[in-house]
């Protein structure tokens, strides 16, 4: 996993449990749309972490 994916899986993860700590009740808030956003970032960056691969082999 990068850094910067798992960045966004801590930031997704704070904001969800921010979300929760703040809210009782079922509506939407900016947190829990923070969460959305960073975990589709999250998904992006393991995406793109798969396709850019180091090969330490110069030929």
């Amino acid at each position: 996993m990068s850094k910067s994916a798992a960045g966004f899986f801590v930031l997704a993860l704070l904001s969800g449990i921010l979300h929760l700590a703040l809210v009782q009740d079922a509506m939407v808030t900016l947190p829990l749309i923070a969460c959305g956003i960073f975990s589709a970032l999250f998904v992006l960056a393991l995406i793109a972490g798969r396709k850019f691969k180091f090969d330490p082999v110069l030929r």
